[in-house]
């Protein structure tokens, strides 16, 4: 058996979806009218909808031949890349960039070579997670983009920046697929419950299940498939077809996904009471209250990258100056969450809140930027000295400006004594550090560097 014929003996080569193939297949959209968010790349005459379902043939040609999907899990980047090829007749082979290499990649090409020659027809070359393709493997699909061999359409959960080639990003149409609302995946629920090629309503989803459901899929349309699937199945075993469709319920849910619902609306009041008590927690220093907020967030399905935004947040506004180190770590943690996800990101995210809670506190980054803030809303705002004035452009000097300026470097200590303020602002302060943590430590030489500026 070839690589080709390692494909499901298909229409096409697109894989049928059999009664025995999991929900999330089954329930896959077959046409654009059935693909769930994304409204952004479906409006009229995109190129995405050109590359679907072109008018014509010359529509068809001004398409484009080569196509990267960046976007989260779940979010229908693999749906996309199949009805580029069913509603348009062509034939899809699909190879995955964990187990395929540039053998592969140069079989199918040449394989798509001779069906063109042969009017065998044209083929949507799929590629998934093309970001774990090395170089070498990128380049080996670059013949295949500028002859239009094949047409290339490649997702990726990482930035196509810096995971995907720049010879083949450039001969590519990046489109970026969002992250799917609660009401999106909400819908795709429920069509799933209802539709014959799901569950055909043989079973009920009460709302406390369908609420739950959709806090732990986070987004993602192929996991709360998958987790319904779970819990229909784990219903109809115990149903005895005499009352109707069987009841998925809170229970029946918690049982078939092993996950304890915990009390959190991610939509109303607890959502905002949970997160506010965390970030109370860890402006309070009391890094036990911390913990346990933030395990209530992920048990109940928190988008963790929701809470490790929080986290930034507060360690530039919280901890500030008396420890700079904490908003390095805060960022570090959101950037591994993005890149390592969930179960394994609770590591992370605890270790930046330990950071946070237990580092000291100031706020006078934050107050110093709001009173600076206030002051331009209110029009105190005053011309820029002269001095300070840009002298680089012809005719700058004749209109006196950085006449008079002082390079701080050639100065003793770096510290030149010259106005910076506008007049209007002469002697304003808007930040003034604390005397704890490493902030002691710039208030000292906050001192020094004002008194070598000069006087207020």
């Amino acid at each position: 058996m070839d690589l080709f014929d390692a494909v499901s003996s298909t229409a096409a080569g697109v894989p049928l979806a059999g009664a025995g193939a999991p929900l999330a297949v089954r329930m896959r959209p077959r046409s654009l009218d059935e693909v769930a968010g994304q409204a952004h790349l479906l409006v009229a005459g995109s190129p995405l909808r050109r590359l679907v379902e072109p008018a014509g043939e010359a529509e068809r040609r001004a398409a484009p031949s080569s196509v990267v999907l960046w976007g989260p899990p779940g979010t229908g980047k693999t749906t996309l890349a199949y009805l580029v090829a069913t509603s348009s007749g062509r034939r899809f082979v699909e190879l995955s960039a964990v187990t395929a290499g540039v053998k592969d990649v140069r079989a199918v090409v040449d394989d798509a070579r001779r069906r063109l020659a042969t009017d065998g027809g044209e083929t949507v070359l799929f590629i998934d997670e093309v970001h774990r393709f090395t170089k070498a493997q990128q380049d080996a699909l670059l013949p295949s983009v500028e002859n239009r061999w094949v047409t290339l359409v490649a997702a990726t959960t990482e930035n196509p920046s810096f995971s995907v080639n720049s010879p083949l990003l450039s001969r590519s149409l990046l489109l970026t697929l969002q992250p799917l609302d609660v009401e999106d995946v909400r819908a795709l629920v429920r069509r799933a419950v209802a539709d014959e090629r799901g569950l055909g309503e043989a079973v009920r989803l009460e709302p406390e299940a369908e609420e739950h459901l959709l806090r732990l899929a986070g987004g993602d349309a192929r996991k709360a498939l998958t987790i319904l699937e779970a819990a229909a199945g784990a219903a109809l075993s115990g149903a005895t077809g005499e009352d109707g469709p069987a009841a998925v319920d809170l229970a029946t849910m918690e049982r078939a996904i092993d996950v304890a619902a915990v009390r959190y609306d991610r939509d109303g009041d607890q959502h905002y009471d949970v997160i506010s008590a965390f970030i109370k927690s860890v402006r309070g220093s009391d890094v036990d209250a911390a913990l346990h907020y933030l395990a209530r967030m992920i048990a109940a399905g928190e988008d963790p990258r929701f809470i490790a935004r929080r986290i930034v947040i507060s360690a530039a506004e919280d901890v500030g100056m008396a420890d700079p180190s904490a908003l390095q770590t805060a960022v570090a943690a959101a950037q591994a969450v993005q890149l390592i996800g969930m179960p394994e990101a609770r590591i992370v995210l605890a270790e930046a809140v330990v950071h946070l809670a237990t580092a000291p506190k100031s706020n006078a980054a934050y107050v110093g930027i709001d009173r600076a803030l206030a002051d331009v809303r209110a029009g105190r705002i005053g011309s820029v000295p002269t001095h300070l004035r840009d002298a680089h452009y012809p005719g700058a000097a004749q209109h006196g400006h950085g006449k008079g300026y002082v390079y701080s470097h050639d100065e003793p200590h770096g510290v030149a004594s010259q106005q910076y303020l506008p007049d209007e602002l002469q002697g304003q302060r808007y930040y003034e550090p604390t005397d704890r943590g490493f902030e002691r430590q710039v208030t000292d030489r906050l001192d020094r560097i004002r008194q070598l500026l000069g006087p207020a």
